[in-house]
């Protein structure tokens, strides 16, 4: 395995590793967009994933401008707040009900709006243009995790996720880690509006530290937290913004890191990055998102590799942007033992399977509940450290619902249904073959199979299963067959390596 970031050749990014890009740094591709990607070659292929901006991204979902309301957990006016207190000094129960009720009601329809989130942001995954900004959008969700089950504003997750989706290959400290201190939804998630110079509140210190820049017991202490936590004071939204109120502001003398002066906030942040394990921290959760996520991916020549990120990293004032671009030149990253190392997260099983088979999105507040049951619930990270992903995305459960949810996507049968059911999948996969019906002389039936073997799981099975396969073709209805393709996809989508990219 190489050891170091030294770049993949021309002669090297051949149809295999193009697609191995398009699925890592995006949610995999059909067939001619692997080849059209693969004819760029590795430097203007990866740029074309990278540099997304000159792309344009005309999908009806990538429109925003007003979709979303941003009122309906407005705050009280003045005069609101004004008859609720009187109500409550002169106990009138009837104005309180009536406040409470309001609350309530504007509750259900922020669920429904958050649902409607969830719906957009699984759609524009699917339709997008620019699949590396919606795939780091996903990995900035889970890194920065923020769950509306606290928050309870679905506007306020809406504009943290514009604001990843802004900044993907931004500068990692000062558009992602200076906005996120300034992140309403952030703020409220981690208490962070609770924290004041009279009653400090640690938590977004303590994550800030501990789970979005430095690692777990890397290069701080309690006291660190503490006095972080006094810098932070102050710092809150009002409505939909950011506001800094000077009066909760703890403007005394801290000590952080070691280092003593009236620190604020910013300061935090600067003192943070000047910090070693800052920039192989983010490099390791990179590595893993994008190359390989098994237990023991950070030893050995994986550890090299994340250390010349990181190196990189630094050296770019922590842009994202030249770190990642090294990243998905490097032969380490197309190497064999990085490829089909990753288990899939359900998004990526469910987005991948749409747009590299090309199979019908059907119904995406379904697809959105099925992710739900696999394990991610967009928006609804299970706690601040995000998903544990990896081999906690599989269990008993999970597979039998990864199984019905492609069974689903493939010919539109729900589970528990029969065949008969429903026997139109709106779906012709005859399109992942178009280009082997050029060839002649050749055993059709066996290079269909061995190339969607490839395609689809991301090797050819071992003999036996490999001759199921084939003979299963030949006796139904060859290449030329819909509905034998489609049912051979139902197998292959089925197998183990299918839960790997």
């Amino acid at each position: 395995m190489p050891t170091g970031l030294s770049r993949i050749s021309t002669k090297d990014f051949d149809y295999w590793a193009a697609l191995h890009l398009l699925q890592r740094a995006g949610f995999g591709g059909t067939p001619s967009q692997v080849f059209e990607l693969k004819k760029k070659g590795p430097e203007d292929a990866v740029d074309h994933l990278l540099e997304f901006e000159q792309v344009e991204d005309g999908g009806v979902n990538a429109k925003v401008e007003g979709r979303f309301d941003n009122d309906i957990m407005r705050s009280l006016t003045a005069d609101e707040r004004r008859q609720r207190n009187q109500a409550r000094k002169n106990g009138n129960e009837a104005v309180l009900e009536r406040f409470r009720n309001e609350r309530q009601k504007r509750q259900r329809a922020d669920r429904r709006q958050l649902a409607e989130l969830q719906s957009w942001w699984m759609a524009r995954m699917i339709e997008t243009r620019r699949p590396f900004q919606e795939k780091m959008t996903l990995f900035l969700h889970g890194h920065f995790a923020t769950g509306y089950r606290a928050v309870e504003d679905s506007y306020h997750m809406f504009k943290q996720n514009e604001l990843f989706r802004s900044n993907v290959t931004g500068n990692f400290r000062d558009d992602l880690v200076r906005n996120i201190i300034r992140d309403p939804a952030m703020i409220k998630y981690l208490n962070n509006n609770q924290n004041s110079r009279r009653a400090p509140n640690e938590n977004l210190a303590r994550e800030l530290m501990e789970l979005f820049t430095l690692g777990e017991g890397r290069g701080y202490t309690e006291q660190d937290i503490k006095q972080g936590a006094r810098a932070l004071t102050g710092y809150t939204y009002r409505d939909d913004e950011f506001q800094f109120n000077a009066g909760n502001h703890d403007d005394e003398m801290k000590v952080i890191f070691g280092k003593r002066d009236k620190w604020d906030g910013d300061d935090f942040v600067d003192l943070i990055f000047a910090r070693s394990s800052a920039s192989e921290f983010i490099c390791e959760k990179l590595y893993r998102f994008y190359v390989n996520d098994s237990s023991s991916t950070l030893e050995g020549p994986a550890r090299s590799v994340v250390r010349q990120m990181a190196k990189t990293f630094k050296a770019d004032n922590f842009e994202l942007k030249p770190v990642l671009r090294k990243l998905f030149l490097s032969r380490h990253f197309y190497d064999e033992s990085n490829r089909s190392a990753i288990i899939k997260s359900p998004v990526q099983l469910v987005v991948q399977a749409i747009r590299s088979l090309g199979a019908p999105v059907r119904d995406v507040p379904r697809i959105v509940q099925s992710c739900s049951l696999m394990g991610q619930d967009l928006f609804k990270p299970p706690s601040v450290k995000g998903w544990d992903g990896g081999r906690k995305w599989i269990n008993t459960s999970t597979l039998f619902t990864r199984q019905n949810t492609l069974i689903y996507l493939l010919t539109g049968r729900m589970p528990g249904s029969k065949p008969w059911d429903n026997n139109s999948s709106e779906f012709d996969a005859r399109h992942l073959l178009e280009h082997l019906r050029e060839l002649t002389d050749r055993d059709r039936e066996h290079d269909a199979v061995v190339y969607l073997s490839r395609f689809v799981i991301g090797t050819v099975p071992e003999e036996k299963r490999l001759v199921e396969w084939v003979d299963y073709v030949r006796e139904r209805g060859g290449i030329d067959d819909n509905p034998t393709i489609i049912n051979l996809l139902a197998l292959m989508t089925a197998a183990p390596e299918y839960q790997l990219c």
